[in-house]
């Protein structure tokens, strides 16, 4: 499960904790003035915060609300963009339930940080982490049952599937032999289509819409490395999250690298590397990919 993050001032959740129900959306306007209530993945949290609220605010004054999707009782999240091809948030179209309120945190928090919040922060971590290894070691042996699951017993490797991703929607196939660093952190829209080989490194969130197309040995990844040489040989890494629009054709051997987002209906060439964000509805190829085509004119130039 991918945590919902929505940060507020303090008094506003102690009012909506007494009330039953949280209908607030950023810097003082409700749920009626926007029409959903803003929130983050854990990733975005501080970019969030500091936008909001700034660098320093006042002691005790924000909290961080930490929201489990599945507590909502049906309330929908959409992922969309602020602007179109822009990093994507999750929305909430309707109040929020306090019961689907698990956690509630002070921000800022003090440095006193594990390795597993920092990753899942975005910031620099080091992934010699107990708390990660054994996460790593779930998922490796999940993977491995999942890619020796037999294709006469299509129940059994689907709920392998659902038991090592994150999220995983209706009518989902992704054919062994799939890679991935946690698992918990990939979610896949309905009806996507997986082919073999995926290498899906979830150090930070893997979103992929509904009704994707992925071809053979396609690698999605988040991780990243310090330019400079000597937190790289100290082993501080960090990831940026890939999101994967709804409709997209991702074309053999393609490479996703991190923090990238594929708009939706784009079809992406076999063997391009996407380093750069792909706006809704074009045809890029090559390496790196660029947009050869917009699906609803004439080629590009």
């Amino acid at each position: 499960m991918i945590e919902l993050l929505h940060i507020t001032e303090r008094r506003l959740w102690e009012s909506a904790e007494a009330a039953g129900e949280y209908a607030m959306s950023t810097r003082g306007k409700t749920l009626g003035d926007v029409g959903f209530i803003h929130l983050s993945f854990p990733h975005q949290v501080r970019t969030v915060a500091e936008l909001l609220y700034g660098t320093e605010p006042a002691p005790g004054e924000l909290v961080v609300l930490v929201v489990d999707p599945r507590r909502l009782g049906g309330v929908e999240v959409r992922v969309e963009g602020m602007k179109p091809g822009g990093e994507q948030f999750p929305h909430l179209y309707g109040p929020l339930p306090v019961s689907a309120v698990t956690e509630v945190r002070d921000w800022p928090r003090p440095e006193d940080r594990g390795q597993k919040e920092r990753m899942l922060a975005g910031d620099l971590y080091l992934a010699d982490d107990p708390e990660l290894e054994a996460d790593a070691l779930r998922a490796a042996e999940l993977g491995e049952r999942y890619n020796a699951s037999s294709v006469t017993d299509l129940p059994a490797r689907r709920a392998l599937l659902r038991e090592l991703l994150g999220e995983v929607g209706e009518d989902v196939v992704v054919r062994p032999p799939l890679s991935v660093d946690y698992g918990q952190y990939i979610s896949i829209g309905a009806r996507t289509f997986v082919n073999c080989g995926a290498v899906m490194l979830d150090v930070a969130p893997i979103r992929i819409g509904q009704d994707v197309q992925i071809g053979p040995n396609v690698q999605l990844l988040t991780p990243t490395h310090p330019l400079d040489p000597e937190p790289r040989r100290a082993k501080w890494e960090a990831a940026r999250p890939v999101t994967i629009g709804d409709n997209v054709w991702l074309g053999g051997g393609v490479i996703v690298c991190p923090g990238v987002t594929i708009g939706a209906n784009t079809v992406v060439g076999a063997g391009a590397v996407v380093t750069r964000d792909l706006p809704p509805d074009v045809v890029a190829v090559g390496s790196p990919a660029r947009v050869v085509r917009r699906l609803d004119t004439a080629d590009v130039p």
